[in-house]
């Protein structure tokens, strides 16, 4: 049985389901440094610092550094990263005319407007002949935007595909609580790949674990970067670039990959709790090994 983080009443839940489940017990997380700054003021409903060494696994969205933090300061028997993931039937390039050169798809959130100021506000003040897009909820009104920047304050997830292939460029920013934990890859990231389009994003400690710099993703610092890297980088080396991120999210970052993670997991655990139980002169089971058939996972 698996708990997830923003489960309204999830740490009652937590306890009923660690006193009722005979199996394996997780929770997951999508939100990990969130979680763990709020654990130390007591802010949330869906976890205690009392239940986490109770559970099995503690799946995060974040990896890196973190799952050490969770065992040795938490007390998780077992912390591993469970990365959110892509749906390549619902992601992928798509033939629709170019609408911005570069776009951003985020709700407003007052850490990463900074960064979405520099890499993007700035960048298309400098570039007026240029169109560029933020799409996304809950920015305030007192905002101001250039007039080559269009605004779409709510955009449908059924509409996210063709957003993303209307640029030639997209922006990834990140949250600040992700960027100081690092190895905090958000969907969007894995979404934009799909979708073969060429990103431009802020730099995380880890990110190198995901995407190499300059042949699948383009990282940028300041406005200058983007600027250099909308005017200068030929089409060819962007659909490269983008192409080489979608064949990396298709061999590691699909729905499916992570299925696979989860249930070999969750099999190993399986299998430690029965050879505990049994006599040592029995034989081990053999470790569970899925592999991809005709180029995807069954």
């Amino acid at each position: 049985m698996i708990v997830g983080s923003y489960v309204p009443e999830g740490a009652l839940i937590g306890e009923w389901v660690l006193r009722q489940a005979q199996g394996v017990t997780a929770f997951y997380d999508i939100d990990t440094p969130v979680t763990l700054a709020k654990l130390k003021t007591g802010g949330i409903d869906y976890l205690t610092p009392e239940l986490i060494p109770r559970y099995d696994f503690y799946f995060s969205f974040t990896g890196g550094p973190t799952l050490r933090r969770l065992e040795e300061e938490f007390g998780s028997p077992c912390a591993r990263p469970l990365y959110c993931s892509v749906d390549p039937t619902q992601y992928f390039p798509e033939r629709v005319e170019t609408r911005w050169k570069l776009g951003y798809l985020g709700t407003y959130s007052a850490d990463r407007q900074p960064t979405l100021e520099r890499l993007l506000v700035r960048a298309a003040e400098t570039l007026p002949q240029e169109r560029f897009v933020v799409a996304g909820p809950q920015y305030p009104d007192t905002l101001t935007w250039p007039t080559n920047v269009e605004r779409i304050a709510h955009l449908a997830p059924a509409k996210h595909r063709r957003f993303y292939c209307q640029q030639l460029f997209t922006l990834n920013v990140t949250r600040a609580d992700m960027i100081a934990a690092g190895y905090s890859p958000s969907v969007r990231l894995f979404e934009a790949a799909a979708c073969g389009v060429p990103i431009v994003s802020d730099h995380w400690a880890g990110l190198e674990d995901f995407f190499t710099p300059g042949t699948e993703i383009l990282l940028a610092h300041s406005t200058a970067e983007v600027v250099s890297m909308l005017r200068e980088t030929p089409p060819e080396k962007a659909a490269a670039i983008g192409a080489a991120a979608r064949r990396r999210v298709l061999h590691e970052h699909t729905a499916a990959h992570r299925a696979v993670e989860l249930e070999c997991h969750l099999r190993a655990a399986v299998r430690n709790r029965r050879s505990l139980r049994e006599p040592s002169s029995h034989p081990t089971a053999e470790p569970l090994v899925l592999r991809p058939r005709g180029g995807s996972f069954a």
